[in-house]
């Protein structure tokens, strides 16, 4: 098995923020360590990146002009497309409510600024392991339906077969 860091190098991050400093210096701190970055500067550009890339985690501040954060990590949620993805916020939000509402829209995490950068790349790091092995088991899933399918084609008795293989693929992830 790969270790850790080689699973989630070369992965794409998505960075979603209003503030340009806060915006380069996560975007260096993760170039720099062999992450693939892709920056969005609003809620809208994020959910065009999100919808027509394959994006492997979103980091994204809460309070933007036009979509929140928190609307834009709905929006990501409710996606079937992306309500995989992993979602940490990144934000000067520090108060109770705001890390509860923060759990409510979907987010797999928080982060509070300033950002230390050893505890942002250990949560990233953690937060693609996840996403590493959901796609994992995403995949899994595709080849035992396929092989299902297989068997009832070419046994008209296996009726059914394919529904109880999905049914117990869905209960076991």
């Amino acid at each position: 098995m790969k270790n850790s860091a080689a699973q989630t190098t070369g992965a794409t991050i998505l960075i979603v923020d209003d503030q340009a400093p806060t915006r380069e210096f996560l975007q260096k701190t993760l170039s720099d360590d062999g992450f693939k970055v892709i920056a969005a500067a609003n809620g809208a550009d994020a959910l065009s990146v999100s919808d027509n890339s394959q994006v492997d985690l979103v980091l994204l501040d809460v309070m933007m002009p036009g979509k929140s954060g928190f609307d834009v990590c709905r929006e990501i949620k409710a996606n079937p497309l992306t309500y995989l993805t992993p979602v940490a916020f990144v934000t000067a939000l520090s108060n109770k409510e705001s890390r509860i509402e923060s759990i409510l829209y979907g987010g797999d995490d928080l982060l509070t600024l300033p950002v230390d950068r050893i505890e942002l790349l250990a949560r990233v790091r953690s937060l693609l392991r996840l996403k590493h092995r959901t796609d994992e088991l995403e995949r899994a899933e595709s080849v035992l339906i396929t092989l299902a399918r297989i068997i009832e084609g070419r046994d008209p008795s296996a009726h059914g077969h394919y529904e109880r293989i999905s049914s117990l693929s869905v209960r076991l992830g």
